[in-house]
């Protein structure tokens, strides 16, 4: 998107600024958007076949009107399936790599990221302490958050997003099907009637999460498809727990998949247990997979019949898995263990007593009458 409004900057058919602070010429930048994007977005499909599997292309922007001690002005975040792969902090004012497959590309690419960050960051700051003022703040640490990606599912569809908001708050949207802003709240009202004003930057940015987003995301799956199209099968357990109100709950548990497409369900016999299952959103697991769970509530003595199934694009069938009670024979071993500690502790308890009188009395152990010896002697019976 800023690709094109470096090419916009360069037609002198300037007659306005926009409310990004960016150039608004006539009626023609939503059109050269579009056909430019179009030209890009045709590129994936020469010779270049879609990696299996959903992948994504997110970027996260955080502006601060007031950054306290060592924090940064500005800071941009760009991930591809969840895994960061580029930073700019305006402290540093320079765009870095945050994955190793990131190391093979050239210098001019990351200077021109940095002059696109740095464009960001500016308009950014506009946009805080407008909305700002539209919260009649005027002064302290506020900040602005700026999401947009896209994604394409392994059936081929996609879907794209856009979203603004203000101190961590949702406060504007773009509706991609009607090209409108959608306010998130009644003074974010104030911010849509300012952005409507330029109804070309609605155009912008449609064409950029349609176009321009999905072909830079396939030339990231590229230089890191080591990483990114790798397939790592989940580690399953189904653990059981109960509750004070003495129900059962069974949980399975994934973790360590990749990708992050992932499909847990629970059954019983021949049927699936849609309604009672509960689910999670799947989340890293901080070490470049994933991690979920499903929960199913089961009456007491029934757990055994209940399975649990696992999906996944690194397994050749369906895994099934059930829970498994502790082993009888472990919690046998376990009583014996106990006992035989027991009489162990029981027996040096007695000999240290023993001992401790015979040295204190100085007579032979068979002709002790303390009572201490009685005790430690009733302590064996």
């Amino acid at each position: 998107m800023l690709l094109l409004l470096q090419l916009l900057s360069l037609l002198r058919e300037l007659t306005a600024e926009s409310p990004w602070g960016l150039p608004v010429v006539a009626d023609g930048p939503a059109s050269l958007a579009k056909v430019v994007m179009a030209e890009l977005a045709d590129l994936k499909l020469e010779n270049k076949p879609w990696p299996g599997g959903t992948h994504s292309l997110h970027y996260h922007y955080l502006a601060l009107s007031e950054p306290g001690p060592g924090l940064p002005q500005f800071l941009a975040v760009g991930y591809v399936d969840d895994q960061p792969f580029i930073h700019y902090d305006s402290r540093v004012d320079r765009a870095k790599p945050q994955a190793p497959w990131m190391a093979a590309v050239d210098t001019q690419y990351w200077e021109t990221e940095t002059q696109k960050q740095r464009a960001w960051a500016k308009v950014q700051q506009v946009e805080t302490w407008t909305v700002m003022g539209y919260h009649n703040q005027s002064s302290g640490t506020h900040s602005t958050q700026r999401t947009f990606g896209c994604e394409i599912q392994e059936d081929g569809r996609t879907s794209s997003f856009w979203q603004f908001g203000f101190d961590g708050q949702d406060h504007l949207s773009l509706d991609l099907e009607t090209l409108s802003w959608v306010s998130a709240k009644p003074v974010a009202v104030q911010t849509k009637r300012w952005w409507e004003t330029e109804r070309c930057y609605a155009e912008y940015d449609k064409a950029y999460l349609e176009g321009l987003c999905l072909t830079s995301l396939h030339r990231y799956l590229e230089l890191g498809s080591q990483s990114l199209t790798r397939k790592e099968p989940p580690k399953v357990q189904v653990t059981r727990h109960t509750a004070e109100d003495g129900s059962i709950t069974l949980r399975c548990w994934a973790r360590g998949f990749y990708p992050r497409d992932i499909s847990l369900s629970w059954w019983l016999g021949e049927e699936e247990l849609v309604q009672e299952t509960e689910y999670v959103e799947t989340r890293p697991g901080g070490d470049g997979t994933y991690q979920t769970w499903a929960a199913v509530r089961v009456p007491a003595r029934m757990e055994n019949g209940y399975i649990c199934h696992v999906q996944h694009s690194s397994l050749n069938h369906t895994l099934t898995v059930a829970w498994e009670a502790p082993s009888h024979q472990w919690i046998t071993s376990a009583k014996v263990i106990s006992i035989i500690f027991t009489i162990t502790f029981l027996l040096v308890a007695g000999v240290l007593i023993f001992i401790k009188q015979y040295s204190q009395g100085g007579e032979e152990p068979h002709n002790s009458q303390n009572p201490m010896s009685v005790e430690a002697a009733q302590l064996l019976c």
